[in-house]
């Protein structure tokens, strides 16, 4: 444990041991009851989308509120599954075990309403707001350092909020609510595992709360350790393309791919031998050659993650009250890749390795002989909240709070080419003296222990975020109408943000044989003002039992952006008593986040297609065919792979984004079925000066589609293809306010509670349609169309997405059967053949409970109890299939014990 995370732990525990002493001092002698604390609880509460006070949960918009015996009748563990599950959740949210395609975030899990992106989604913690997390300037929360364990509610709106919490609030706001009244003890162990003997998941959590007439006190520590699920023993390698059981992989190969010019000057394709022996050569052929780099990965990477957690209150007076909360996690997740490849290097006919005895050009050459590399991270995450409450004369309420939040993180990747070293061990000039090894490359087997010994090192970025707020509010009853009381609220806010990562010197340098980095920081300043207001105009009249109408403004100023003021409008029209209708008009904003702004060049191999792929089979007509023709790709050319090394950058001159949403909706609980409630929500968010990066996918085929290569994208700024080869080595994505986004769809709930047979019974349905999401990057660029839409690394679109969840519960047992249902969906950019289409996949989850005493609970469950297979993807991202989509561990189960003293 390094110096500074002890020096962390002591403050966070000196801390909460004041806090302790502060409870415990005016303590009785028993804890109060938690029933009656609850009953004693104000009949009105705060809702998230509103600071003012309500009785009606469903008056500020479409929100949706999982309690804590849902989640619990869930069996799920972890906030990203629990948010990922949702039928408003879609495209890719990043999880706990991600790998390589989460940007400065690997193993950050995260939550993406409406598939709009992870920064468009607002997370708050009791309201709050929370430091980004991950290994660096990051742009979203890391949702592994809020254990399920402290929490009581998690309110999803699906709305946006800007005009009540600024910047973000864009798809809606996830407002995460502790169980900062808890009061007694809790102990619970878990213990999961997989129908293949693999990935066991060991989870505890210990949560002791304290209680009197003058204060409450809660400290909660949860420990997760999850073992790996190989890939290779669920998918054993990459299938070719046109194959359901052909064997295909990566086109960096273990001997060395190479081409050269034979005496005819046509393009020569060989691959040296990538089993050990002789070196020798063959013609390139992937079913050959490709190399199964599966055997490498994981279906689920492995983590472990423990938390500390102390949340607790002190009335100094009957109408001041002290609050605070402490939170430390340390996450440690990896993930195991491929062997290092070092591409497009030179052997000169008369090197003494080269046996071929003409120039080549060595593609790729995958160094197996290192072992795998190991993506490492270590994320420590801090937040202290301290803050002061109360009541004045006359129903208004008041709080300040300072909020203050931090992460730092590690990640290391091992077993790294120092590129240098590898020149040298090439350079016949200078190698075998000053103890520079010489090494041998052609064919495997061929490489020294010596050039093993000395090319590869462990390359180490270091990065982190930081969060400081000071929010105050008030709210309350202006004065009182024919219709009830007019609410109002109103607050300040002072926020700081600034995030930072410092790529391994190497890699700056660009002598790291990875993707390429420049160090990022930056920082953003706010300060905001909010006021909203709600007006009663009907009540008790005809067709109108209710008529509320509520306002809300706020103004905010940004150091380095033009000040911003974002409104929101909604009406809450009571019709009946059964019947109500709901409709609200927001705008919203978000501005650019520290690596958008401030981030450096890098680069990544992103899932690319490439449109002059088999060009020469095109019609000769076609833009494609003449295109590919005119810039030289040579006839025959096939992609290889489905990635391309893509250079992004962040942008200083960046701007905020706007956005307008619509929501309108009914709520409807007819009286002829007690216990049902039914929902419907339709929603338009439309979002302008949108900050994209247009994929590489999209750049080539806006090229090589163009007339006579006249579109910008076929600048050599934007793409370069080798001029040997035609393969595409360079392609640049640069972010630009350019772009416009738009969002349709509806929402249905049901929820019926009902007794039968002496059970109290009760189903949950949620289903989200989703009609319309179109991308358009930049004016006068086709639209780039979601919806119905899944891979290629965007993450799954379906039009159709639902979860239902039956539960029934006697006096001392209940069993929960839940259905996540995925809809059908067609590959974005392959429209026919193998993976063009996926079908409908429904994965079904059980969990029973029994209360073995009074005291002590046992779950027994059992997740994707089918076993259903994730289907296969033509634009796949690993494992043949979308893993940001779909299940690759397949059935689990799993065991908990949970006992309760009060």
């Amino acid at each position: 444990m390094t110096h500074t995370l002890k020096k962390h732990l002591l403050l966070a525990t000196s801390l909460s041991s004041l806090m302790i002493g502060a409870v415990v001092a005016h303590a009785d002698e028993a804890a109060a009851d938690a029933e009656a604390s609850e009953a004693m609880a104000m009949d009105e509460v705060v809702v998230t989308g509103s600071r003012i006070k309500r009785k009606d949960l469903t008056g500020v918009g479409p929100v949706t509120v999982l309690s804590q015996e849902m989640i619990k009748s869930t069996g799920i563990t972890n906030m990203e599954t629990l948010l990922q599950r949702l039928p408003a959740s879609a495209g890719f949210g990043g999880n706990q075990t991600a790998a390589y395609w989460v940007s400065n975030g690997w193993g950050t899990p995260q939550v993406n309403l409406r598939g709009l992106g992870i920064n468009r989604t607002l997370v708050l913690l009791n309201g709050r707001r929370i430091v980004n997390g991950g290994t660096g300037a990051n742009s979203s929360v890391d949702l592994s350092m809020i254990p399920m364990s402290i929490v009581r509610q998690i309110e999803v709106l699906k709305d946006g909020a800007s005009a009540i919490y600024g910047a973000d609030a864009v798809a809606g706001v996830v407002n995460i609510i502790t169980d900062s009244d808890f009061n007694g003890l809790e102990a619970s162990a878990k213990f999961g595992i997989t129908e293949k003997g693999d990935g066991e998941e060991y989870l505890a959590d210990l949560t002791w709360g304290v209680s009197n007439d003058r204060g409450n006190l809660v400290a909660s520590v949860s420990y997760q350790d999850n073992k790996p699920s190989p890939l290779a023993d669920r998918v054993p390698c990459p299938l070719a393309a046109d194959s359901l059981t052909e064997c295909s992989g990566s086109s960096s190969t273990a001997g060395g791919r190479a081409v050269y010019v034979d005496d005819n000057g046509d393009l020569v394709r060989i691959n040296f031998n990538n089993d050990p022996g002789p070196t020798s050569w063959a013609p390139y052929d992937p079913a050959l050659h490709s190399y199964n780099y599966n055997v490498n990965f994981n279906a689920v990477n492995p983590i472990k993650r423990l938390s500390f957690s102390t949340f607790g209150h002190l009335d100094l007076t009957d109408d001041v009250r002290l609050f605070g909360e402490l939170m430390f996690t340390n996450r440690r997740s990896t993930q195991p890749a491929s062997p290092n490849t070092i591409t497009n290097f030179n052997i000169a006919a008369d090197h003494p390795t080269n046996p071929t005895g003409e120039d080549l050009l060595v593609e790729r050459r995958r160094l197996v002989e290192l072992g795998e590399r190991i993506f490492l991270q270590e994320v420590n995450t801090f937040r202290v909240v301290a803050g002061f409450d109360g009541t004045l004369a006359d129903n208004w309420a008041w709080d300040a709070a300072f909020n203050w939040g931090r992460n730092t993180g590690t990640d290391t990747i091992t077993n790294v080419v120092n590129l240098d070293r590898f020149n040298e061990t090439i350079d016949p000039d200078i190698c075998g003296t000053g103890g520079i090894p010489c090494g041998n490359y052609l064919g495997v087997g061929n490489v020294s222990d010596e050039v093993l010994d000395y090319l590869p090192f462990d390359m180490t970025d270091t990065g982190g975020n930081e969060q400081l707020s000071f929010t105050a509010n008030i709210s309350g009853e202006l004065f009182t109408l024919p219709a009830g009381s007019v609410g109002f609220a109103t607050g300040v806010e002072y926020r700081e943000d600034k995030g930072w990562r410092n790529p391994d010197a190497l890699k700056v340098l660009g002598i790291a044989n990875s993707n390429a980095e420049e160090p990022i920081s930056g920082k953003t300043k706010a300060k905001e003002a909010y006021a909203e207001l709600s007006v009663p105009l009907l009540n008790n009249a005809p067709f109108a039992k209710e008529l509320t109408v509520d306002f809300a403004v706020r103004y905010s100023d940004y150091d380095r952006f033009d000040a911003d003021t974002n409104y929101k409008v909604g009406v809450n029209w009571q019709i009946i008593d059964q019947f109500k209708l709901r409709g609200t008009y927001a705008t919203a904003f978000r501005i650019p986040n520290v690596p958008e702004l401030f981030g450096g060049v890098s680069e990544g191999n992103l899932t690319t297609t490439d449109p002059c792929s088999g060009w020469s089979n095109l019609d000769p007509n076609s833009n494609i065919y003449k295109n590919c023709q005119a810039m030289g790709v040579p006839v025959g050319y096939t992609q290889l792979g489905n990635t391309i090394l893509t250079d992004r950058g962040g942008n200083p001159n960046l701007d905020p984004e706007n956005a307008r949403s619509i929501t309108i909706g009914a709520v409807w609980q007819p009286p002829f079925i007690e216990g049902l409630s039914i929902t419907v929500d339709y929603f338009d968010i439309k979002i302008t000066d949108a900050i994209t990066e247009p994929s590489g996918s999209v750049k080539l085929a806006e090229c090589y589609n163009s007339d006579n290569l006249s579109h910008e994208f076929c600048g050599p700024e934007h793409h370069r293809r080798n001029p040997v080869t035609g393969v595409v080595d360079f392609l640049s994505a640069q972010k630009t306010n350019a772009g416009t986004e738009r969002l349709k769809g509806v929402d249905f709930g049901m929820v019926y509670n009902f007794e039968a047979m002496e059970l109290n019974n009760s189903l949950d349905v949620q289903v989200s349609y989703l009609d319309t999401y179109e991308r358009i990057a930049f004016d006068g660029a086709e639209p780039f169309v979601l919806d119905g839409f899944i891979g290629a690394g965007f993450g799954g679109y379906p039009k159709w997405r639902g979860n239902v969840n039956f539960t029934t519960a006697a006096d001392h047992w209940s069993a929960t059967y839940s259905v996540q249902y995925i809809g059908e969906g067609d590959d974005f950019f392959v429209t026919e053949g193998i993976g063009s289409h996926m079908d409908a996949v429904t994965y079904h989850n059980i969990q029973g409970t029994y209360m073995i005493t009074d005291s002590l609970q046992l779950a027994l469950g059992i997740d994707n109890l089918w076993n259903k297979k994730a289907p296969r993807v033509a634009s796949w991202t690993d494992g043949n299939t979308d893993t940001m989509t779909y299940d690759l561990a397949g059935r689990r189960g799993y065991i908990r014990l949970t006992f309760r003293m009060e």
